[in-house]
């Protein structure tokens, strides 16, 4: 059990780095952002039908081996699919695999696309025709500046409570009189894919900025109410409809930006040469930050109370926005190449 919940996360771990960045890259300039806000979509999609996996956990308690299994289908048909996707027409280039590149262009875009394409790449590759970078340079003057933006996305994402939230919910919900432990997540989950339905129709015409900035300020709203549900005595009649209300909102905030936009963003603002081990130092901080709520939760729960903690988390919310504000930039209608240009000074 405990090699098998090793491998699974390894492979999350390299998924969850990967897909992004390959999204981003084969992905057309106008519906990138759509097509990036889809994989997040699948992913609460996923959340979602693992949870209505669990169902027949109730009256069969030997259920949770084949739901195991089941979970091996999406993984064995994201290898399949992967086994006859074309791979990067960036990574070919700068590999020198120029005939290569060709050949994934035309299979990603069609034949009439070939040549405008290889020639973006051209103009970017005379730009900067510096080798990979090492992991050491992510910190250097040059571009600790935007890699430390997707390290604080990702530090905001998950200290922002969406963890908590997810794992307090079954509890919020009872307080409403939702007895049902799967019936309360079918709703969180339900609601996530919903407001990320909704992200990936917005990502292309609002930017991705603009959605963050809402989300955040969405999800600062929704644990303020959340706090205060469980304090203001003024609500006491209303609180457990308050809670179900704030949980709601505040799954929803999360959906339309700040669960989407980050592995979206990245690899859009990542210089080509750093983006890969960008990426996965951001996604470090995103895993390092979900273990330590995970861990710590309940213990400030019971030493500061939910009420406190929730509105903690509505304080880094805030901070979240002004942060963003202040240090993300636009990166709708342009291509890589052209973001790279804007936020590398060396080019």
């Amino acid at each position: 059990m405990i090699i098998g919940r090793l491998l699974a996360g390894i492979g999350i771990g390299i998924s969850s780095a990967i897909v992004p960045l390959y999204i981003s890259e084969i992905s057309p300039t106008e519906i990138r952002g759509a097509l990036g806000s889809v994989n997040q979509l699948f992913i609460c999609i996923g959340i979602l039908l693992a949870l209505v996996a669990g169902l027949p956990l109730a009256g069969n308690p030997i259920w949770w081996r084949t739901m195991f299994g089941i979970s091996a289908v999406p993984a064995v048909l994201l290898a399949l699919g992967m086994a006859f996707s074309p791979e990067s027409p960036r990574w070919l280039f700068q590999q020198g695999k120029f005939s290569e590149a060709e050949k994934s262009i035309m299979t990603l875009y069609g034949k009439e696309r070939v040549a405008d394409v290889m020639t973006d790449l051209n103009v970017a590759s005379q730009g900067s025709a510096e080798q990979e970078a090492g992991w050491f340079d992510l910190f250097s003057s040059r571009y600790w500046k935007v890699v430390s933006v997707g390290v604080a996305l990702f530090f905001f994402q998950q200290m922002a409570g969406i963890n908590a939230v997810v794992y307090y919910s079954t509890a919020v919900f009872r307080s409403a009189g939702i007895e049902s432990d799967v019936a309360a997540s079918a709703l969180v989950g339900a609601s996530n894919v919903f407001g990320t339905t909704i992200a990936s129709s917005l990502m292309d015409r609002q930017g991705r900025k603009s959605l963050l900035i809402t989300s955040f300020f969405g999800m600062a709203a929704s644990m303020l109410l959340l706090s205060l549900s469980f304090t203001w005595k003024a609500l006491a009649p209303y609180s457990g409809t308050l809670a179900v209300l704030g949980t709601v909102c505040y799954v929803l905030s999360f959906s339309l930006g700040a669960g989407p936009v980050p592995a979206l963003l990245l690899p859009e603002i990542f210089a080509s040469r750093i983006r890969a081990k960008a990426v996965a130092l951001s996604l470090g901080m995103h895993w390092a930050a979900n273990f330590v709520i995970g861990l710590y939760f309940l213990s400030f729960v019971n030493k500061f109370g939910i009420s406190s903690v929730y509105l903690g988390f509505s304080g880094i919310c805030l901070l979240g926005v002004l942060y963003i504000a202040a240090n993300v930039v636009e990166t709708k209608g342009r291509s890589l190449e052209e973001i790279e240009r804007a936020l590398d000074p060396a080019i």
